[in-house]
C-alpha cells in the first residue's frame, strides 16, 4: 500500500468532511471542511491496515482532519464545483419528465441522491422525486423551500 500523497502536498478535498465524533470539542456531523478546500498533507498513516488517512491541513479554515485517500486530489487537478450536495431538498425549475410523463414540477421537493461531478455538461445528480431517481443537471435545479437555502 504505497500513498498516492506525500507530506507537503497540496490538495483538494471532494466531500464536505463532518465530525464523526473523533475532533475534540464539536458536536457529531458539524461540518469541518467544506468540498473543494485546499489543505496540505501533514502526514499519512493507516486504519486497520489497509486504509491510508492523511492528516490534512486547512489553512483557512484553521482545521487539520483525517482524510480517506478517496476523498482527496491534487489541488492541481481539475476541479468542478457543484452547487448542491448529498440529502438536500432542490426543486425543479421546470416540469421533469421521462417518455412524455411528468414526474415532478417545480415547488416539488426532492433530495439529492448522487452528485455526478465528472460528466460532460455537468454537474448532474441523481435526485428521489416521489419515489421515483431522475438524472438531473444542476441547471435545471434550484434549492427548495424545505432546504433553507435560496439561490
Amino acid at each position: 500500500m504505497r500513498p498516492r500523497f506525500e507530506y507537503g502536498d497540496e490538495v483538494r478535498v471532494i466531500r464536505n468532511v463532518r465530525n464523526d465524533g473523533t475532533y475534540p470539542g464539536l458536536d457529531t456531523g458539524v461540518l469541518l471542511v467544506r468540498r473543494g478546500s485546499v489543505g496540505y498533507v501533514r502526514d499519512v498513516g493507516t486504519f486497520l491496515q489497509d486504509q491510508l488517512i492523511y492528516s490534512v491541513d486547512f489553512v483557512e479554515e484553521q482545521c487539520m482532519v483525517g482524510c480517506r485517500e478517496q476523498e482527496l486530489q491534487l489541488a492541481s487537478d481539475p476541479w468542478t464545483l457543484n452547487r448542491f450536495e448529498f440529502r438536500e431538498k432542490v426543486t425543479p425549475i421546470l416540469p421533469l419528465g421521462i417518455k412524455g410523463e411528468v414526474v415532478a414540477e417545480p415547488g416539488d421537493v426532492g433530495e439529492i441522491e448522487k452528485v455526478l461531478r465528472e460528466m460532460e455538461g455537468g454537474p448532474f445528480y441523481h435526485v428521489r422525486f416521489q419515489g421515483r431517481t431522475l438524472m438531473v443537471p444542476e441547471t435545471s435545479l434550484d434549492f427548495s423551500e424545505e432546504s433553507g437555502r435560496h439561490g
